[in-house]
């Protein structure tokens, strides 16, 4: 049974560099538009028998989500052995419980759709909330973003560094990278009124002298980081910097992060920037995909590829 990787439109970008990886070249997909918008995806080879890979962020817009279910479908509809969709960033993750009366809770409702639609196999990388995993009835990979950032962090050789969570949801999160580091962790405390909106920070740790590094999942509009980043310095830190995994960065998030006192912002390459700013560096997890597919394929255990924190 050999392997087929194909890729929606919205992340060629990233599927020709894990199809490179891996050692295959990317499928071929040919796509229909109607003049209303409507769009009809088409596998432009034979995936009969086959175990074929779909490579598609959930990002906005909606489309990008519409067009994952249609290729799935088609896959399916076309005979092949095993649909496993790889979903870099996936898309709707904060909407993961009922916040208040009268909500969706919109990352069960997409975990519904992609069974729906015919997908064996779910590969994803830093969901928002561990929970969403559960919302799957069939097999999940969890990657973790460390794969890439732990080496990275470490080529830094920063001599006083300690570990930071922009808010009290990422403290798990940014525990296990100061633990594995050997060094301490401070939390900035937010208060909202309403999403993407910061009313007031306050520190919990010492960071005077340090090297900090801020850990999150992802950055949308940048507008927390960059004010527990403020918030950082002023308490005495050396340096700044920040890791998420998942840059959707919408807004004003370029201009924020390049005005910031951030020296750097580390993301992945889940989704594309829109813009090029000198502040924002970005690792590629085509590695880490294309050996989980390998895995996936021979039936091995992908276990070895976690950095256990």
């Amino acid at each position: 049974m050999a392997v087929k990787i194909f890729s929606g439109r919205a992340t060629t970008y990233l599927a020709e560099k894990v199809a490179h990886a891996y050692g295959e070249p990317l499928g071929k997909v040919d796509y229909q538009q109607f003049s209303d918008g409507e769009m009809s995806p088409y596998i432009g080879e034979s995936v009969r028998g086959h175990d074929v890979f779909i490579v598609q962020s959930t990002f906005a817009p909606a489309d990008n989500f519409m067009e994952l279910l249609l290729m799935i479908d088609a896959a399916k509809r076309a005979s092949a052995s095993n649909v496993n969709v790889i979903i870099p960033y996936f898309g709707y993750a904060r909407q993961d419980r009922k916040d208040k009366p009268r909500v969706a809770i919109a990352a069960k409702l997409i975990a519904n759709l992609l069974s729906a639609a015919g997908a064996n196999r779910i590969m994803t990388c830093d969901l928002h909330a561990d929970q969403i995993q559960g919302f799957f009835d069939i097999p999940l990979d969890h990657l973790d973003g460390n794969y890439i950032f732990v080496p990275y962090l470490k080529s830094l050789n920063l001599p006083n560094i300690m570990f930071a969570s922009p808010d009290v949801g990422g403290i798990k999160r940014a525990r296990s990278f100061a633990k594995f580091f050997n060094a301490e962790l401070a939390v900035c405390d937010k208060y909202r009124k309403e999403a993407n909106k910061v009313e007031s920070m306050r520190l919990i740790g010492e960071v005077e002298g340090k090297d900090v590094i801020l850990v999150d999942d992802l950055v949308d509009t940048g507008g927390t980081l960059c004010k527990a980043a403020g918030l950082l310095k002023e308490k005495g830190a050396n340096t700044v910097r920040a890791i998420c995994t998942h840059p959707v960065l919408s807004g004003k998030a370029y201009e924020n992060i390049q005005s910031s006192v951030l020296e750097e912002l580390v993301v992945s390459d889940t989704i594309p920037l829109k813009q090029q700013v000198s502040k924002i560096k970005v690792l590629t997890v085509s590695d880490l995909f294309a050996k989980a597919i390998r895995k996936i394929h021979d039936h091995e255990s992908i276990s070895s590829l976690f950095i256990r924190l």
